[in-house]
């Protein structure tokens, strides 16, 4: 349902090539937008919690990116269907640009407020971020839709696997050297990448992909309300669960990310040590996305759905049995949480974009992420408070047990599936 709406007026071979301009211009420009992202998100917890001493605060201060996300998410795809996928990218990295110049001030002056409000920005370039793999689904074929997805997360994987560890590493002891507060760092850091980013998008991202599909402009459709577009959505059972599957994903993945770094903080872990983990997560997120995208092309987005609710609940299970001064289950389960996030967000992607027609899909989309980054919004800023009442083992069990519902909510659709297959076979009277 992509590349066969193109206008008239291109052939498909020249179609082709356009897509693997786009696919390479995007994968170029979320390398550093990935690591401006993971290096300010990195950091925020620690600077709060350094500030304030409350892990209540620390983790609303990480969770006000997903804020920022989520107020974004309507708006920005709303750009992008009236003027393209281009400029919507572009003035979504300008704003998380400018939340990570704010947060470089928190740092300096040790204002909470600042880190609050900077990381609400950084949420606003990471909307653009995920909006980012529609871009490069826009004028895919049918077949390669879920491997176009998940080349594009990969590509996020090498800014965004490196961005905490030198964040907290190298440019954290470069800031102090200079005479900023190395908690600075990661945050002029992401100021420069989130730059770089939209630099390349601007420059090179032409034609926009929508301009192929002859979307935008005169022919964009007129915005409906995002209350409209959820009851779309909510309307399909295909679109349903592919919205389970990036809001549990989201949900489990961000909560249990959120509260690791405090967990191992109370173990008096170094900076470098939480940084590594967080980064070897995000591997976990987008390394093997390739990989999970050819499957969810080849074995279908139910099966993948429930591979990624599995691993979801392994992976928080691993984290939750680790104590606070070891680091090993806390590597592979946030790794694992990673992989399982990976599948419900390319599958769950794919369900959606092949459920509604072109003229359709942007705001669609939007909505839906809107509704994903809320539940990453809800894990992020309420997990300092459970770590607080229930411990960070019990809040990685419970997120486990949630993510099951993946498993049964895939199962369920693919049986309610293959019985209106059947049916629809025996109602049909036979040549």
């Amino acid at each position: 349902m992509s590349a066969e709406h193109v206008t008239g007026k291109l052939s498909s071979s020249l179609v082709s090539e356009i897509q693997r301009r786009t696919i390479a211009v995007t994968m170029s420009s979320v390398i550093p937008t990935s690591m401006a992202m993971a290096a300010a998100f990195a950091a925020s917890a620690v600077l709060a919690e350094e500030i304030t001493g409350s892990a209540t605060l620390a983790t609303l201060a990480a969770g006000s990116m997903a804020l920022g996300s989520m107020a974004a998410a309507v708006p920005l795809s709303r750009r992008m269907a009236r003027l393209g996928r281009r400029r919507g990218l572009v003035a979504g990295w300008w704003l998380g640009a400018l939340g990570a110049a704010i947060a470089v001030l928190a740092a300096v002056f040790n204002v909470y407020l600042l880190v609050v409000v900077g990381m609400i920005g950084v949420g606003i370039g990471q909307t653009a971020n995920l909006a980012a793999r529609y871009a490069v689904a826009d004028n895919a074929s049918e077949d390669r839709l879920a491997r176009s997805i998940g080349m594009l997360i990969w590509a996020s994987t090498f800014g965004a696997a490196a961005g905490p560890t030198i964040a907290l590493g190298a440019v954290a002891d470069l800031a102090g050297f200079f005479g900023f507060p190395e908690l600075a760092g990661p945050y002029l850091l992401s100021t420069a990448m989130f730059v770089t980013g939209l630099v390349i998008t601007h420059t090179w991202l032409r034609p926009d992909p929508l301009e192929v599909l002859g979307t935008i402009g005169a022919k964009a459709p007129k915005p409906e309300s995002p209350f409209v577009v959820i009851r779309r959505i909510a309307a399909l059972p295909a679109a349903r669960l592919a919205l389970l599957a990036m809001l549990m994903g989201q949900l489990v993945m961000v909560g249990v990310m959120t509260a690791t770094p405090l967990h191992m903080t109370s173990g008096d872990q170094d900076l470098a040590v939480i940084g590594q983990v967080i980064s070897l997560h995000i591997v976990g997120m987008y390394a093997f996305s390739p990989i999970v995208g050819w499957l969810v092309d080849r074995l279908g987005t139910h099966v993948m759905v429930t591979v990624g609710g599995l691993t979801l609940f392994v992976g928080a299970e691993l984290a939750g049995h680790t104590n606070p001064e070891h680091s090993a289950g806390l590597f592979s389960g946030l790794m694992l949480i990673g992989i399982g996030w990976s599948c419900g967000l390319i599958a769950g992607s794919t369900l959606l974009t092949n459920a509604f027609a072109v003229e359709h899909r942007v705001e669609v989309q939007g909505a839906a992420d809107f509704v994903m980054i809320s539940g990453g919004a809800l894990g992020a800023m309420s997990s300092g408070a459970l770590v607080e009442l229930l411990g960070f083992q019990l809040l990685s069990h419970y997120s486990g047990i949630a993510s099951l519902l993946l498993v049964a909510a895939a199962a369920g659709a693919w049986f309610n599936a293959r019985f209106n297959r059947t049916r629809l076979t025996q109602a049909t009277p036979s040549s």
